[in-house]
């Protein structure tokens, strides 16, 4: 009886909350989910030099394919039992959201817009997110948190409209899909991030979508026409390894230790950093309010972490009648 009940060990996969808080660390959480938005701020750059290569369908099933295989090999090699059948929902929706459909929405988006143009679905993908996740988990930010969070969303908009002339592009339809479920693959698996480690969540997703991705792949490739070069396959592996496996791993790591809400507002640096790598790789032209448009972005950046912080939670309850 004794030998059965220690043959099946459950927590080397759901690891309790409070083993969770314990090991947390704002300052690491900040330095994690910041890797993660400069790995994503070279997703739409790299996805243009993959279309030098691949047809959109083929680029995001071969991504997702290549990515899968990384993170299958990692998941064997750590010997990680498969997630309690609970999680595999949430799975579900952090595959779909940001596995599939953020890439091959941009992807699409990506045939007729800019990088540049694009990056207007990252500034308001903070925001979005933000707002998700206070509903999907009951976190309720204070009111400067959220004034700090649409002022930078208004920053960026401005911005990046302004960079495309106040026109929209034929393909934002495609990047305001990809704005929502990607805003809920990233709520989903910062909730998950919290009872499993962050490389498993975004390992697992990946192992989801494997099947669909090889099937994927066999029919694009052949209706799809295929120049490979240089460029093609460096960006195939960029947004293959770099995004979609290292910067979710760091990503959903550091927003279980700052939370979702935080985390999701350190990105309204990610479209100005995008806007610097497609300056520098693919030549695009950037405009003289950019440093101003930074500067104001890190101020809103600063303002919604030191509102969202432990200790500043901590002097409003303290603050606060008792009772109340």
């Amino acid at each position: 009886m004794r030998a059965e009940n220690s043959a099946t060990p459950e927590t080397a996969i759901a690891v309790d909350d409070r083993v969770s808080e314990a090991r947390r660390g704002p300052g690491s959480g900040v330095v994690l989910a910041g890797l993660g938005v400069l790995a994503f701020s070279l997703t739409f750059p790299s996805t243009v030099w993959g279309l030098e290569s691949f047809g959109p369908w083929s680029l995001v099933a071969l991504r997702s394919a290549l990515a899968a295989l990384v993170a299958g090999c990692a998941l064997l090699a750590g010997r990680v039992p498969a997630p309690g059948r609970r999680h595999w929902t949430g799975l579900a929706v952090v595959a779909g959201g940001v596995v599939v459909g953020f890439p091959l929405l941009t992807s699409l988006a990506l045939q007729t817009s800019t990088s540049s143009h694009a990056a207007v679905v990252v500034g308001l993908l903070p925001l979005t997110t933000a707002l998700l996740s206070a509903l999907r988990t009951g976190a309720r930010p204070p009111r400067a948190f959220w004034a700090a969070a649409l002022a930078g969303a208004a920053v960026v908009i401005a911005f990046t409209v302004g960079q495309s002339g106040g026109k929209l592009s034929g393909g934002d339809l495609y990047l305001f899909g990809a704005l929502l479920v990607c805003a809920a693959g990233y709520t989903e698996g910062g909730r998950l991030a919290r009872v499993m480690p962050g490389w498993q969540v975004i390992g697992w997703a990946l192992v989801l979508v494997l099947p669909l991705a090889v099937a994927g792949a066999a029919v694009a490739l052949p209706l799809e026409p295929v120049h490979l070069t240089a460029h093609g396959v460096v960006g195939l592996v960029w947004v293959a390894v770099g995004s979609t496996f290292l910067g979710l791993y760091v990503w959903y790591r550091g927003m279980a230790e700052i939370g979702v809400p935080r985390a999701s507002q350190l990105q309204l640096a990610q479209p100005l950093l995008t806007l610097v790598w497609s300056f520098l790789v693919l030549g695009e032209e950037v405009s003289g309010a950019a440093p101003v448009a930074a500067v104001a972005v890190l101020v809103c950046i600063a303002v919604t972490q030191r509102a969202g912080s432990p200790g500043a939670r901590r002097r409003r309850e303290a603050d606060s009648p008792v009772g109340s």
